[in-house]
């Protein structure tokens, strides 16, 4: 049983320091040229490097970070699981190229658990209480979708009924802050109604973030190198970094939308004020994981479960519990709430998610506390925040910021009209983007063979085309 729009999405996605990212990827020099620039090596550039590589051209990923995956990230040393520190659900594994490419590369994808529990203080939902919430549910999901259908774009929050009365809170944190990052409040609510139903979504046992990873191994990538400028022209474009300066016919950017509004990287010239405003309306939310290691099971809960509140306000959080039948324990805090508590650093959040186990569970929670560690990915410096997450007026402003600009291309998971903030939406910009990429460079120029024919024919060969790379995938 599903109980919000994107069901469980955990997003909270970044990279941070730590002595744990697998697998390695092969790192390579930076080239002097190169056909197409991919930069960012996140889902979305590692789908565009792909794509332009199986069509036989020259590609490099350029990445700020010294590790594949971008906001897919798989820790595998601070506890004895694997943990994603940042996005782990795959929704609509069947069409998902990332889960239809797992296996290929020895990872698993299992389904996700569908069902949930909700505690109302120390007790967990009645039947009727539990009907009586999705009753509640599906009306406020109904109600945003009759107020925005057919009218100028709004806040999600304003299309919500006014008498939700005790899941007031619930409902807004499992429809806004819980699967996109942002409170209603501060969605779009055309947005929310053009999202795609999932089916249920799928994990990756060895961590989403080691599958990207994996997926991402044999492209030529130039790590821990980050891009300080790109200078564009209709021709091609110049992209400058610390360990020198590339040329490249055309220029993938799949930064994030909040990194590209840092202006860490800057543009020459500026981009036009069309796409600057149209990325101030894509901007990222803020989610963040909590991980304990909890001895003992004294949650009582089994292997997998997912546990949410009937909460008053928006300080709340969502509980997956003893991850893949582990004593890991994950709160999930999100939307202004999550932003809050993350700036006031790892401490603070640790303790909240203590304290909320503790009244849910009992204070027998606080004795079994081992490991812990908590994301705080609005502060890592080449993504500054979650998954993207539309404001009032961004389906508009997503169109304008996926047209081409002379030599460069953007993609990510803020560019797709109804899987925004998701790998799979991501992945799917990236090679929208690699498609616009080799149509600009062209057809394949032959390539002449250098053996000639026999003294006799006194003539070359025919010229044959270059055979493509093949990575064992097709195009969706």
């Amino acid at each position: 049983m599903t109980i919000s729009r994107r069901d469980v999405l955990a997003g909270s996605v970044a990279f941070a320091a730590l002595p744990l990212l697998a697998p390695p990827a092969r790192a390579a020099a930076l080239p002097r040229e190169t056909e197409v620039a991919v930069i960012g090596a996140g889902a979305a550039g590692i789908a565009a490097a792909r794509r332009i590589a199986a069509a036989g051209r020259k590609v490099v990923l350029i990445e700020a970070t010294p590790a594949l995956g971008g906001r897919c990230m798989t820790d595998v040393a601070t506890f004895d699981v694997p943990f994603d520190r940042g996005a782990r659900w795959l929704y609509n594994a069947d069409s998902s190229a990332p889960a239809r490419l797992a296996r290929g590369v020895g990872m698993e994808i299992y389904p996700a658990p569908r069902g949930q529990r909700i505690r109302i203080g120390r007790r967990n939902a009645r039947a009727g209480e539990m009907e009586d919430f999705l009753a509640t549910l599906v009306r406020a999901n109904r109600a945003i979708g009759d107020a925005a259908r057919g009218k100028p774009d709004m806040p999600a929050a304003n299309g919500l009924p006014k008498d939700l009365g005790v899941w007031a809170g619930t409902t807004d944190f499992l429809l806004g802050a819980q699967p996109t990052g942002k409170d209603l409040r501060d969605l779009s609510a055309l947005d929310l109604l053009a999202m795609t139903q999932h089916d249920a979504p799928s994990a990756c046992r060895q961590g989403l973030g080691a599958l990207i990873a994996r997926l991402g191994e044999g492209l030529p990538v130039a790590l821990s190198t980050p891009v300080t400028r790109i200078v564009w022209s209709g021709r091609d474009a110049q992209v400058e970094t610390a360990a020198g300066t590339l040329t490249a016919k055309a220029v993938v950017v799949t930064a994030s939308v909040n990194a590209l509004l840092s202006g860490k990287m800057k543009f020459a010239p500026d981009l036009p004020k069309r796409q600057q405003e149209a990325a101030a309306r894509l901007t990222l939310g803020s989610y963040d994981h909590i991980a304990l290691e909890l001895a003992g099971n004294p949650l009582g809960l089994s292997r997998d479960d997912i546990v949410i509140e009937q909460s008053s306000d928006r300080s709340t959080g969502f509980l997956l519990a003893n991850l893949g039948g582990s004593s890991l324990c994950q709160v999930d805090v999100a939307g202004a709430f999550g932003a809050e508590l993350s700036a006031r650093g790892e401490a603070a959040m640790v303790a909240f998610a203590v304290d909320w186990l503790a009244k849910l569970f009992g204070d027998e929670v606080r004795n079994a506390v081992k490991r812990t560690t908590a994301t705080r990915w609005n502060d890592m410096p080449y993504v500054l925040g979650a998954m993207a997450a539309p404001a009032p007026g961004g389906a508009a402003a997503r169109k304008v910021l996926m047209e081409p600009l002379g030599s460069v291309f953007f993609a990510g998971d803020a560019m797709h009209d109804t899987q925004w903030g998701t790998v799979g939406g991501a992945w799917e910009s990236g090679e929208r983007a690699a498609d616009a990429a080799l149509r600009k460079l062209g057809p394949l120029k032959p390539v002449a063979n250098a053996a000639a024919k026999p003294a006799k024919a006194k003539r070359k060969a025919a010229p044959r085309t270059a055979e493509p790379r093949s990575f064992g995938w097709s195009r969706n």
